[in-house]
């Protein structure tokens, strides 16, 4: 076939069509979806159909800008009230764990070398870099498992683990930085006070960084008034840009940086927060797509198959021994998490796009032996969804920390402005009644009733049936004057319609 943009393009859609069909089927048999299109992006590939990529400077620019989409999507979600509990041992785990963790991994690394030294025989330096492109949890694939899996988990864990998983990219981000730095000055020249200076800045500049620039964004996007509201979502994907590029222009960590900025504006009120979310929702599954196919194409699996052995080794020992052995010291200052729950913290230390990302770096510096490390964080990266992606639920109920997810109540698709401080809830109907004479609470008001799955605007002579569904509308119970305003005008609606009954 000759290469023509429309073929690309063609090409391009055929793939998504594909990949998203497959993932539809992976998760009937709880294969994580991402997985899906990684193994897609594979079969692809030059040792599949043929399709040959092996720029690895354009993956990792497609990689960052998936990554930062994604961790301010996820900080978009994140509420204050789910992580407060949790802000103490989530910050312990997202440093302190992601540094144990390389440490733990690179010295077993180190340490089996020299059993596989027709394989992977490699000084210490180079094992800790290997271990710190993978020291991480990766945001979009424990978001997807837990979210897509529709999981409860008891005691707070997963606000804490999608914390976790969502700010602990930036230290494994400045430990890849810092190893290739100190494997290129050759280990001689050292310098450990600038090192610690510089993760000081990245952190410190990307706290300041995200918060302030998050709060300069809320303001702008509540007072710049556009006439066209289409471009708010455009306006908000400009801003995660700029918040990312800007705080990495003063050596600061543009990863952090747009996390918290995510999680400020989540939690701040915008205009057109509704389109602004489902357009992010949206981009965000795009770029997720985009960047696990462009991964699966570069990678031979050739390639793989001669590290295989030593590859699962340390797989094994990652999933076994590193990650809980980091997960169970991080946690000992807090007596509230149990045995069982750091037991399923540990399991679910999903591998995915940020750690193959990030074993780009020492590839596109020409670090000595990275294809071996790009090659080995791959085949981990697989062999962690394969096994914990898949049995994240079963260990959730072997564990007796799972339970039944309340997703609340349908709203019908109706969305209402943020600014009215209501609810919608529904209710069925279990005895058949005018709505005129229907028991509801002061200050509420149905707006739609279902009925075999056709919509009825009610009035007060709708005849309610006995299975009818209610959307009802009612002020929130807050003390707060905007929510008694939005219950008087509730109520003044409601004496009005009684009067036209």
């Amino acid at each position: 076939m000759i290469f023509t943009p429309e073929n690309v393009l063609l090409i391009g859609a055929l793939i998504w069509f594909v990949s998203i069909l497959l993932s539809k089927t992976g998760y009937r048999f709880g294969v994580p979806v991402l997985l899906v299109f990684l193994l897609v992006g594979m079969l692809l590939g030059v040792d599949g159909l043929g399709i040959r990529f092996d720029n690895y400077k354009y993956a990792q620019i497609i990689g960052m800008v998936a990554l930062t989409i994604i961790l301010f999507s996820g900080g978009m979600d994140t509420k204050f009230s789910d992580i407060k509990p949790i802000l103490g041992p989530g910050v312990v785990l997202s440093t302190l764990g992601v540094l144990l963790t390389t440490v733990f991994t690179g010295f077993f690394i180190w340490g089996i070398s020299h059993a596989f030294s027709h394989v992977i025989q490699i000084p210490l330096t180079l094992a800790l870099l290997l271990a710190a492109t993978m020291s991480s949890t990766d945001s979009a694939s424990v978001f997807n498992v837990l979210r897509s899996q529709k999981m409860g988990l008891r005691r707070n864990l997963q606000p804490l683990l999608e914390f976790e998983s969502g700010s602990n990219d930036p230290m494994a981000y400045m430990l890849t930085i810092v190893m290739i730095q100190v494997i290129q000055s050759g280990g001689g020249d050292i310098d450990v006070w600038s090192i610690i200076v510089n993760f000081i800045v990245q952190f410190g500049f990307g706290l300041a960084f995200g918060f302030g620039l998050g709060k300069l964004c809320v303001w702008i996007i509540n007072k710049i008034n556009l006439q066209n509201k289409s471009l708010y979502p455009i306006l908000m994907l400009s801003f995660i840009f700029f918040i990312f590029s800007f705080t990495n222009l003063f050596k600061g960590n543009g990863y952090l940086a747009v996390y918290v900025a995510g999680i400020v504006m989540g939690n701040c009120k915008l205009t057109e927060n509704k389109s602004i979310s489902s357009f992010l929702d949206g981009v965000t599954w795009l770029v997720q797509i985009v960047m696990f196919l462009v991964l699966g194409l570069l990678v031979n699996p050739n390639d793989m198959f001669k590290i295989a052995v030593p590859a699962l080794i340390i797989a094994v020992f990652v999933i076994i021994v590193g990650r809980p052995l980091s997960v169970f010291l991080c946690l000992l200052p807090f007596k509230e998490i149990g045995k069982r729950a750091k037991i399923f913290i540990s399991w679910v230390g999903l591998r995915g796009a940020a750690p193959i990302i990030f074993a780009t770096y020492p590839v596109v510096e020409g670090v000595e032996g990275s294809s071996l490390i790009f090659n080995v964080v791959f085949f981990i990266t697989l062999t962690s969804l394969l096994v914990q992606g898949t049995t994240i639920p079963k260990a959730a109920n072997m564990l007796r920390l799972s339970m039944k997810k309340d997703d609340g109540p349908e709203n019908f698709g109706v969305d209402i402005p943020d600014e009215l401080n209501t609810i919608l809830q529904q209710e069925v109907v279990k005895k058949e009644a005018y709505l005129r004479d229907y028991p509801l609470n002061e200050g509420t008001l149905v707006m739609i009733v279902e009925r075999n799955q056709k919509y009825i605007v009610p009035n007060g002579k709708l005849l309610l049936k006995k299975g009818d569904k209610l959307l009802l509308i009612s002020a929130k119970n807050d003390e707060t004057l905007e929510s008694k305003k939005t219950h008087n005008m509730l109520e003044m609606i409601s004496i009005k319609r009684s009067k036209e009954r």
